[in-house]
């Protein structure tokens, strides 16, 4: 007798888009193609959504006319991931990206605010962020209550990787003038 083992069926961004058209998932699934897998995203609690809206308020004060500010939207890596960080800093686009997802050409930053995913934004997307050359990365820990900085991906991973505490202040490498309290963030 042969052995026989199930297979996962993979699909890419162009079958995961008919699905959406077709109305496979239910409007209120939160879900992400990551690598060619469906995947269910936790829900988002009041902490992390307080978070989200702190980012959203500072962001779009230091920043006004030199980035768009984009909040929980999809962003197209290749052909078979299509996640939707928490935040995306985005080179200025006359349309605001109404013809397309941004692809990782068009990140300036990359924001993921963390509590119970913690450990799968450290590994999985952080491989995948590095894997198309987002220049930078952020967690917002509320866990460990600190900033986790990448930048410099190289072959898969982040070459440079920091964390900083609440007395620091970060300069964004796209935008070296604009400098934010760590403080304000977390």
């Amino acid at each position: 007798m042969v052995a026989v083992f199930p297979q996962k069926h993979l699909t890419d961004i162009a079958e995961w888009h008919r699905m959406g058209e077709a109305g496979i998932f239910p409007p209120e699934s939160r879900l992400e193609l990551i690598e060619g897998e469906i995947l269910t995203m936790a829900p988002i609690g009041f902490n992390h959504a307080g978070h989200i809206n702190r980012l959203n308020h500072i962001l779009n004060r230091l920043l006004g006319d030199q980035a768009v500010v984009s909040v929980q939207n999809p962003i197209q890596l290749g052909d078979l991931s299509e996640p939707e960080p928490d935040f995306l800093l985005l080179k200025p686009n006359a349309d605001f990206y109404t013809t397309r997802h941004p692809n990782a050409v068009d990140v300036l930053l990359l924001i993921e605010v963390s509590d119970s995913t913690l450990r799968f934004d450290r590994e999985q997307k952080r491989r995948l962020y590095a894997s198309h050359q987002i220049p930078e990365y952020w967690i917002v820990n509320l866990i460990d209550n600190c900033l986790e900085i990448y930048r410099q991906p190289d072959d898969g991973d982040y070459q440079e990787q920091t964390t900083l505490a609440k007395a620091d202040t970060v300069n964004l490498v796209a935008l070296p003038g604009i400098q934010i309290q760590v403080a304000d963030i977390l």
